[in-house]
């Protein structure tokens, strides 16, 4: 393919990313693999160069553009390179018209400019948009810090979290010996920050997972907990659950089970363990502004109107965790989300309604604490700038006696 055909294909993925993000529909990675299918021509210089091309627009605009040539043109107006390639060859791009639609405004959504919890300042939503690392977990019972680095000399460790690590990006972990021994999963730090917060396990007897998706939180739980606790991760989907059977077979942990959850009926199935919880983990949907830097997409999907929905369905779990736990037992809340509706405003209507519920933080070692209006910590942010990890708000609440 010639440059100019490069960045015309380009366009038309990004149209198809458009498309598909108004209407809720497939992922950006996989409509890129399958523009990339129906183009068997395409050699792996031209797919790296139209993927990079993609993904820097994606990046590069936090409201959804008009159409992939407005952005791809937006880009041109600072790249000489770039706009010489609109050239209107064959399987090119027209050249540019000077009265052409343009894509406009920042990294960050214009509407979200102002619903960041009070931490997250301009430099930090513009940190929100770097590039993720490689962070793991590993097993402090099956390998040791040592071990990771003769393996991976650049490995970094958190002092925080005993049992992270950091690798370099693109670092095949899945062919070492240690993955298959089930010594190691990929974990962000923020989200082992999460299972942190959960605090000391040794007495628990029942811990419930209830968002647990692919089960990586469920696992890091496991490695904490007794082995005599039951751990019980569910999930609406069942695609999700099934991706925890392989990883807990090779991880060894026989006291996780799961339990799949009808939408909208999730008592029908949750309410014979009403009041037995030592911990319930709410994993909660959400924005996902926290991981933009893996899902740049996500910012053209959002809207007023689906956070407004993220928000109740928030609300909605959190009610059916409290039910589950017992007198004296604990609930943690965490989203992968940096907007105050779904982090500390979220927190205070709930405590505020529920005065048998108390905000207990942990002390974790990283983070910093976000409150509430009246002062007190309704839980603690971290982010990409102030802690290299995803962006998270997270808090433990307690239930009375």
């Amino acid at each position: 393919m010639t440059p100019s055909a490069r960045v015309q294909t380009a366009i038309e993925f990004i149209d198809a990313i458009i498309r598909s993000a108004r209407d809720n529909g497939a992922a950006a990675d996989n409509l890129i693999a399958q523009g990339f299918r129906e183009r068997r021509y395409m050699g792996s210089k031209d797919r790296r160069a139209v993927r990079d091309l993609v993904y820097r627009v994606i990046r590069a605009f936090g409201d959804s553009p008009l159409s992939g040539r407005a952005a791809m043109i937006a880009l041109a107006e600072t790249d000489a390179d770039l706009a010489a390639l609109f050239d209107g060859s064959h399987y090119g791009p027209a050249a540019i018209d000077a009265d052409e639609p343009r894509a406009s405004g920042g990294a960050v959504p214009g509407w979200l400019e102002d619903r960041f919890a009070e931490p997250v300042d301009a430099a930090e939503r513009q940190a929100l948009l770097g590039r993720a690392p490689l962070d793991i977990r590993f097993r402090p019972d099956r390998i040791d810090g040592g071990a990771i680095r003769r393996l991976w000399p650049a490995a970094r460790f958190h002092d925080a979290l005993p049992a992270a690590a950091r690798l370099e990006a693109g670092t095949r972990i899945e062919e070492s010996p240690l993955w298959e021994q089930g010594a190691l999963e990929v974990q962000d730090w923020g989200s082992q920050a999460i299972v942190a917060a959960c605090g000391a396990m040794a007495d628990a007897c029942l811990i419930i997972d209830l968002c647990a998706g692919a089960g990586g939180k469920t696992l890091a739980l496991a490695a904490q907990a007794p082995e005599m606790c039951r751990i019980i991760a569910s999930d609406v989907s069942r695609a999700r659950l099934d991706q925890l059977e392989p990883r807990r077979i090779r991880a060894g942990h026989g006291n996780i089970e799961t339990l799949l959850l009808d939408p909208g009926r999730e008592w029908d199935r949750l309410g014979a363990l009403a009041e037995q919880a030592d911990l319930v983990l709410i994993d909660a949907p959400c924005s996902g502004t926290g991981t933009w830097r893996r899902n740049p997409e996500t910012r053209w999907r959002l809207t007023p109107e689906r956070l407004d929905r993220l928000v109740d369905q928030q609300r909605r779990l959190i009610e059916l965790a409290s039910r589950l736990v017992r007198p004296g037992g604990q609930m943690v809340y965490a989203v992968c989300s940096l907007l105050a509706a779904e982090g500390s405003d979220q927190i205070g209507g709930w405590v505020a309604d529920h005065p048998d519920w108390k905000v207990d933080l942990p002390a974790i070692g990283m983070g910093r604490p976000v409150r509430f209006n009246h002062g007190s910590p309704a839980g603690i942010i971290v982010t990409p700038q102030h802690d290299g990890t995803d962006g998270f708000f997270f808090t433990r609440m307690l239930k009375s006696c």
